[in-house]
C-alpha cells in the first residue's frame, strides 16, 4: 500500500521520520524556521521542503509540488498559545485560537486539510489545545471543511518506547487511541537505556560536543541529587516549572522541551543535543543543523519518531481495512 503523506509545520522531521520508517512516501514538509528546514531536508531526503510561513502557503502550491493524491496530512502547529508553560498565555481559551497569532496557525492546518481532503489527518499539540470550549470550536472548524467525526487522542510517548515522558494531544478523524493500544508497552525505556553506549562529549556521533557551563551553575549541580533541578520559572496561572534537572538513570526522562536542559545522571555537565535526541528516540544518523540552541529547540519541539512510527502503522492498518 503506497501511502503518500505531507507534513505541515514539519520542524526537524520527527513526525515525518516515523512515517518514513513505516514505509510511507513522505512527499513534502512545510517549515518556516531555516535551521529546522535544513535539518529536515538533509535527513528526509526524498521529500520536498518548503521553507515558508504557512499563512502564505495556498493549497495550489502543494498540489503544484506533489499532486492531489495525498493520503495523510500530519503536523504539529506551535504550542506556545496553548501550553501552561507560557506565562503570557491568553486567559480565555477561545482567544488562544482566534486572537493569538501563533494560536491561529491551528486554523491554517485545518484550512489546508479542508482544501486537500486527505483520507486521514493527525494534528499534534499540547493537551490544553482542546481545553474547555476549544474542543467544540475545533470540532466546528473541522466540520466546516468536511470532517464531521473528530477524535481527541491523548497519547503518552513513553508507552511506545520513548525514553522520555511526553503526553500530547493528537487530533484526528480516526480513533487513534483505540488503534494504538496494541502497540503500547508496559516496559518503559529509561535514561540509562538511552544514553548507555554514548562516548564522552567530543567523541562519537554528530551534535555531541561539550556544552559550556558557568562556574556558578557548576557549583550548584555538583551536589544535585537525581530528579532535582536548579532552575525554576513560572508558567501559566503561576504554575512552577523546573529545568536543569539531574536525570534519574532508572526512569524515563521528564518531557524534553525546546528550553529544557538536563544534567547527566553521573557527570556534572549538561546533556548534549545528541543526548537530548536519544531521549526523543532519534537515531544517531539523524543530524541536526544550526546553532546549539536551535538544535535543542528542534529536538524538544518534535514528535518522537518512535511514537510517530506506531501512529503511522495504526493509520496504515485502518486504511487497509476500509
Amino acid at each position: 500500500m503506497d501511502l503518500r503523506v505531507i507534513d505541515l509545520f514539519s520542524g526537524a522531521g520527527g513526525f515525518s521520520l516515523g512515517f518514513k520508517n513505516a514505509g510511507y512516501n513522505v512527499l513534502l514538509g512545510i517549515e518556516i524556521d531555516e535551521f529546522a528546514s535544513q535539518t529536515y531536508s538533509n535527513n528526509i531526503r526524498d521529500a520536498i521542503i518548503l521553507t515558508e510561513d504557512i499563512r502564505q502557503v495556498h493549497s495550489r502550491h502543494i498540489i503544484e509540488s506533489v499532486g492531489r493524491e495525498i493520503d495523510v496530512i500530519i503536523g504539529g502547529p506551535p504550542c506556545e498559545a496553548y501550553t501552561v508553560a507560557n506565562s503570557k498565555r491568553m486567559k480565555y481559551p477561545l482567544d488562544r485560537l482566534y486572537v493569538d497569532p501563533i494560536g491561529q496557525l491551528v486554523l491554517h492546518f485545518i484550512r489546508l486539510v479542508g482544501d486537500l481532503k486527505p483520507a486521514v489527518f493527525v494534528m499534534e499539540n499540547v493537551v490544553p489545545v482542546a481545553e474547555g470550549p476549544l474542543r467544540e470550536a475545533l470540532k466546528e472548524e473541522f466540520s466546516r471543511v468536511g470532517y464531521e467525526q473528530i477524535y481527541f487522542n491523548v497519547l503518552r510517548a513513553e508507552e511506545f518506547g520513548n525514553p522520555s515522558r511526553r503526553r500530547r494531544m493528537f487530533i484526528s478523524n480516526i480513533p487513534l487511541t483505540d488503534l494504538m493500544k496494541k502497540y503500547s508497552t508496559k516496559t518503559l525505556r529509561t535514561v540509562g537505556d538511552a544514553l548507555r553506549d554514548l562516548p564522552h562529549p567530543g567523541y562519537g556521533p554528530p551534535n555531541h560536543d561539550p556544552v559550556p557551563i558557568s562556574e556558578r551553575k557548576l557549583r550548584k549541580i555538583v551536589t544535585l541529587p537525581w530528579d532535582r533541578g536548579i532552575v525554576y520559572f513560572r508558567g501559566s496561572k503561576g504554575k512552577l516549572m523546573t529545568s536543569w534537572i539531574r536525570l534519574h538513570p532508572e526512569k524515563p526522562a521528564p518531557t524534553v522541551m525546546g528550553k529544557s536542559r538536563f544534567i547527566h545522571p553521573y557527570e556534572d555537565r549538561l546533556l548534549t543535543p545528541r543526548e537530548h535526541a536519544r531521549l526523543m528516540s532519534y537515531p544517531d544518523t539523524y543530524i541536526f543543523y544550526g546553532p546549539r540552541d536551535s538544535q535543542y529547540n528542534q529536538i524538544g519541539e518534535s514528535v518522537p519518531p518512535v511514537l510517530s512510527y506506531f501512529i503511522a502503522r495504526a493509520i496504515a492498518e485502518f486504511l487497509e481495512k476500509k
